[in-house]
């Protein structure tokens, strides 16, 4: 297996700053993942509950390796108060030699 093959990338969307910022620390309090990125002013357009809406969202880039998968979906949903959060998980392909052992000591 490639080195960055045991890492992914998580996407979650949040409401506002504060909530991103919270979940952004809980996450990193547990050692769930070693770098968030808040993304703020996104705009969100989505389907739900039968009707198209819209909002201004955040979107958190959470770094993790994928053996934390499990852990910080079950931390987001547990934290997050959205019926429905986002959680996307998208394979890490390749990344810096350097950063991808960062990314293993910091999220063991």
């Amino acid at each position: 297996m490639k080195p960055a093959a045991k890492f992914a990338i998580v996407l979650v969307t949040a409401p506002d700053l504060k909530i991103a910022r919270a979940l952004a620390k809980a996450a990193l309090q547990a050692k769930l993942i070693a770098c968030a990125n808040l993304v703020p002013k996104i705009e969100s357009h989505y389907w739900w509950q039968e009707k198209i809406e819209s909002s201004a969202e955040v979107l958190l880039i959470l770094k993790t390796q994928k053996s934390r998968l499990a852990a910080l979906e079950k931390l987001v949903l547990a934290q997050h108060p959205y019926d429905t959060p986002e959680f996307l998980v998208l394979p890490l392909v390749a990344g810096s030699k350097k950063y991808l052992a960062w990314l293993a000591a910091v999220c063991p």
